[in-house]
């Protein structure tokens, strides 16, 4: 067999398996729980160490242990949950440490509801937690992607010894779909002589993110900058869908991009040349994408952001346009999901 019918959940933890985690600490909270229970039953069997930690906090600074002596560290939760392990998180980025955190997104804000949205958006992209820092963010759209993605995140996180995030929902979470298990896992390996792994016949590793010296923490913080710079160049990623001839393209991440891609095919079956932008990648925000897509703003002129929120990646979308062409927003919040229907009845306004 090459096909197992696997939820999103259930294939990011498998795919963060054979990328290598050998330490998965969480809590539960719905609607990520089939996450943790994948992790309980085969993490033992790949090696590796399963902790059902008493807390949100605790779950993260487990992770912070672990990622200090270099092994591949993960958690997951969902919005409320990863609120609550931003300082977490803002650690391992101030101590440059790799891990990767899961957010299976539901609808807030407060406990809000265990319907899916994508309303955790700014919390993912524009660091969460205290200080100047960035997760870098990656977004699937399929359960395969849930599960391949998973590689991904652990090579960007060791590569740039940062966090990385899984941004996805409750809805991809939870979807089954046929996962081609032939997947051919690309995991790089990274040397780490920053680890603490004991210093006998070496000096020893201090890894920290403290600095009270005077001026310290500045220089600190330039050179994480600088990384961050480096990031911004080499790792923008995201699909473009007929985009070539399109007067008005969507932008859609995530579940919301099913969506918009089906309503685009829908318009393009009636002769209207729409066309879809998918963010790959949340951060670093795919600018490169629109830049190239506004160079003949007189063709193309109107992109239609879709979210299933208030109106977060419009933000960057805006940015990414620099004025040159015409941003339009559709969202729903709380649960709520924008339908083809919507999406076509506001490209049909847009078009008149």
């Amino acid at each position: 067999m090459t096909k197992l019918l696997m939820s999103g959940n259930e294939a990011m933890a498998e795919g963060a398996i054979r990328a290598g985690c050998r330490l998965y600490a969480g809590y539960p909270i719905t609607p990520q729980n089939e996450f943790p229970a994948y992790m309980a039953r085969h993490m033992p069997a790949a090696g590796g160490v399963f902790i059902q930690a008493e807390s949100e906090l605790a779950a993260i600074n487990m992770v912070f242990g672990a990622a200090l002596t270099g092994e591949r560290a993960m958690t997951s939760s969902s919005s409320p949950g990863i609120s609550l392990k931003q300082e977490g998180i803002s650690y391992l980025a101030g101590a440059e440490l790799p891990a990767v955190i899961v957010n299976v997104m539901r609808g807030g804000p407060g406990l809000g509801n265990i319907s899916p949205a994508q309303s955790d958006y700014f919390q993912a992209t524009k660091g969460g937690g205290h200080g100047d820092y960035h997760c870098l963010v990656l977004a699937p759209a399929t359960v395969q992607e849930s599960f391949s993605f998973m590689s991904e995140a652990f090579n960007l996180s060791d590569k740039y010894r940062n966090p990385v995030l899984v941004l996805t929902d409750g809805l991809l979470g939870q979807m089954m779909e046929p996962l081609d298990t032939r997947y051919a896992m690309r995991t790089t390996q990274y040397e780490k002589k920053w680890a603490l792994t004991g210093c006998a016949g070496r000096r020893p590793n201090i890894i920290r993110s403290l600095y009270l010296g005077e001026g310290a923490l500045e220089r600190v913080n330039l050179n994480i900058q600088k990384k961050y710079k480096v990031i911004l160049d080499k790792e923008q990623r995201w699909e473009e869908f007929l985009t070539k001839d399109a007067h008005i393209i969507l932008v859609a991440y995530g579940t919301m991009a099913r969506i918009a891609k089906s309503a685009v095919k829908q318009l393009r079956a009636k002769g209207k040349k729409i066309g879809l932008i998918r963010p790959i990648t949340l951060w670093p925000f795919p600018v490169k994408a629109f830049k190239r897509n506004t160079q003949s703003a007189q063709r193309r002129n109107t992109y239609l952001t879709i979210e299933m929120s208030c109106g977060q990646m419009v933000e960057d979308v805006c940015l990414a346009v620099n004025g040159k062409a015409k941003v339009e927003f559709l969202g729903r919040s709380g649960g709520g999901i924008p339908s083809e229907e919507e999406i076509i009845s506001k490209v049909k306004r847009l078009v008149r």
